[in-house]
């Protein structure tokens, strides 16, 4: 969970049956975008872009993570793995 008032980033994941099934929702509440945000995630491999919020098929800018972002071992947020993300202004990824 990243709760970044004096950014306007809230973050949290939903988790499912079992611990391979979780989405990592991220929301930036400014309308400034946020290049390179770094988010802990609590597995390694490539996390999936389902939802863009910001997306042109919604009327939006398309600023976003190409359609997902490879996690790496640089620890965040007290978890191993962390995305290096680009947040859209006032938007939710997912």
């Amino acid at each position: 969970v990243v709760d970044d008032a004096h950014h306007g980033v809230l973050a949290y994941l939903r988790k499912g049956a079992s611990p391979e099934d979780c989405v990592l929702v991220v929301l930036n509440l400014t309308p400034l975008p946020r290049d390179n945000y770094r988010v802990g995630v609590p597995r390694a491999g490539r996390w999936a872009e389902i939802l863009n919020s910001d997306a042109t098929h919604y009327g939006g800018s398309g600023r976003g993570n190409f359609g997902g972002v490879e996690a790496t071992p640089v620890p965040a947020q007290g978890r191993y793995q962390s995305l290096l993300l680009d947040l859209p202004p006032l938007g939710i990824l997912c």
